[in-house]
């Protein structure tokens, strides 16, 4: 599909919105009190609570199955689509003094699921309040902010042949479509989930929650693997679901 990227966000208002979010590896919030010591290279999760973590890259950088070693791929600052690249982070590693080094991500690529580690000083780390849960038996998305239920809506997934993909994702890029008419209606919330049989597919078959232009399919399992909400839903989720924004599609 055609579209054009709704925003733009330079590495440098990024950094100032971390800075002005207290997103730093401080451990004292009161000066002249002795630094907390950690043990060098120990590793810890971010995961958990009502905050998640994005990761926006700001220099080029490579993803490793472990800090340093085996390379898996090279991101640059903008996707494919031509937009910011944007990890989710799971955990961290860190020095003697406690600061990051090496930050363990999702990735955006096949498999699903795929995790790396890539250094610290080439992201900026943004808290992200936000979470999408898609109930495939149900066939619900439920979007919740600082841990309240904020949106509810009934959805079209994937069909028994195309199936939406069980897993933890995150959003991972926003796109509004040329025609807002068309089979995407008027955005489209891109998620780091590929699907499990279109491997031929344009960009590998990525998986979106996105409108539509056939009503008729909310609530069925009748599409290639997206998640459909009803237009109207899109418009109130799309500007909420900031990248980052963890997601959980669950049977």
């Amino acid at each position: 599909m055609t579209v054009r990227v709704i925003f733009r966000v330079t590495a440098a208002t990024l950094l100032l919105a971390v800075a002005a979010a207290g997103c730093g590896e401080t451990r004292s919030g009161v000066k002249g009190v002795a630094t907390q010591r950690c043990a060098s290279g120990a590793k810890e999760s971010v995961v958990g609570g009502n905050v998640a973590w994005a990761a926006v890259v700001t220099r080029p950088v490579t993803a490793f199955r472990e800090p340093g070693r085996r390379p898996i791929a090279n991101f640059g600052l903008r996707n494919v689509n031509h937009v910011d690249t944007v990890f989710g982070v799971l955990g961290k590693q860190v020095d003697a003094s406690c600061h990051a080094t090496w930050l363990h991500v999702q990735l955006p690529m096949r498999p699903n699921g795929i995790t790396g580690w890539v250094r610290a000083d080439h992201v900026a780390r943004l808290p992200v309040r936000t979470r999408i849960v898609v109930d495939l038996s149900q066939r619900v998305v439920r979007f919740y902010r600082n841990g309240r239920l904020v949106l509810r809506t009934p959805a079209a997934i994937g069909s028994s042949a195309t199936p939406t993909p069980l897993g933890r994702y995150y959003v991972n890029q926003r796109l509004i479509p040329s025609d807002p008419t068309g089979p995407f209606g008027p955005g489209a919330i891109g998620i780091s989930a590929f699907s499990p049989v279109l491997t031929g597919w344009a960009q590998g078959g990525p998986v979106a929650i996105h409108g539509t232009n056939e009503p008729w399919s909310i609530g069925r399992a009748v599409s290639n693997g997206c998640i459909r909400v009803p237009n109207s839903v899109l418009r109130r989720l799309f500007p909420r679901a900031v990248a980052g924004t963890p997601v959980l599609i669950r049977r």
